[in-house]
């Protein structure tokens, strides 16, 4: 169900980040998690919010996957779950990768999905990051995820 590649991310107060603090608390609401120079984007399809590198993520240092992460609260919980729980997904495609060993980057799109445009996969991020449409094939890379009080943590180490 989760993936073993390697996620190390932490961003304590995420109300600094709006788009970020939406996809945490709002179900149906995703955003991508990326990392420009020094410091971390968080875009979904309209929005895009930007803050600073700590130090302490410097020194902890970070992982962000393969091409970054997709975070959100979906609106269909899991099997045996009364109601969802943030969600973490890898921002490239999972068969891509899988396929050919290269990283190939999402799309985001409304209503809780996201699309490779290299293969024309699209992957549901609202049930468990499963394809939607297209051939068929792996679902995307899944990492674990944490969200205490107004601390994100996704760790796979």
């Amino acid at each position: 169900m989760f993936c073993n590649l390697p996620a190390n991310f932490t961003m304590e107060n995420i109300y600094q980040a709006p788009v970020l603090y939406t996809a945490c608390n709002s179900t149906g609401e995703f955003c991508t998690v990326t990392s420009k120079g020094k410091t971390f984007e968080f875009s979904n399809t309209k929005n895009t919010s930007t803050v600073n590198r700590t130090a302490m993520n410097d020194y902890a240092g970070f992982y962000l996957g393969l091409s970054g992460f997709i975070v959100g609260l979906p609106t269909i919980p899991e099997l045996g779950q009364d109601v969802s729980h943030v969600v973490c997904f890898d921002l490239a495609c999972s068969n891509c990768y899988h396929d050919n060993g290269v990283t190939k980057r999402l799309v985001l799109q409304e209503g809780g999905n996201a699309t490779c445009s290299t293969c024309h996969r699209t992957y549901n991020l609202n049930n468990v990051g499963i394809i939607s449409k297209g051939e068929g094939g792996k679902p995307l890379y899944r990492y674990r995820v944490n969200l205490i009080g107004n601390t994100l943590i996704i760790a796979n180490r």
